[in-house]
């Protein structure tokens, strides 16, 4: 299971080091443009699943079509190398603002890399407090 939260920064070639608690998970997986300026780090089980859930849906519906594109179109396969780095994209570094100091974070299913900057702004600007995120999780049923 992916979780918690670590900080890395990228090296002048553009890897980052995946945490080793997330290695096993993430020996090899698929990267892709995540929501909210992140990218998602996808276990190749998971990337499976999602990949088979956006297949159904019609596309004929300009915002799945949009949606599909962006996502599949920025996504990589990612092996990691011998001293747990991996090389991400020059691409998705520009999407994430990735530049110096990272945050990687654990989601349970799939992992996000984040600039600092980025989340440190979505923690003090975007996110509800804990209280108030329980609170809409239960309206959910959880």
């Amino acid at each position: 299971m992916l979780i918690g939260e670590f900080r890395h920064n990228l090296d002048p070639k553009g890897r980052i080091t995946i945490p080793s608690k997330f290695r096993d998970d993430l020996s090899v997986f698929v990267m892709t443009k995540g929501l909210d300026n992140c990218l998602f780090l996808y276990p190749k089980d998971q990337w499976e699943k999602i990949e088979d859930k956006l297949k159904e849906l019609p596309m004929t519906n300009k915002a799945v079509r949009s949606f599909v594109r962006t996502f599949f179109s920025g996504a990589v396969d990612c092996v990691l190398d011998k001293q747990g780095r991996v090389l991400i994209a020059e691409n998705l570094r520009d999407y994430a603002s990735l530049e110096d100091k990272c945050v990687i974070i654990g989601l349970s299913n799939r992992a996000e890399v984040w600039s600092e900057d980025n989340w440190n702004k979505y923690n003090e600007e975007e996110a509800l407090s804990y209280e108030e995120l329980a609170e809409k999780m239960s309206e959910l049923g959880i």
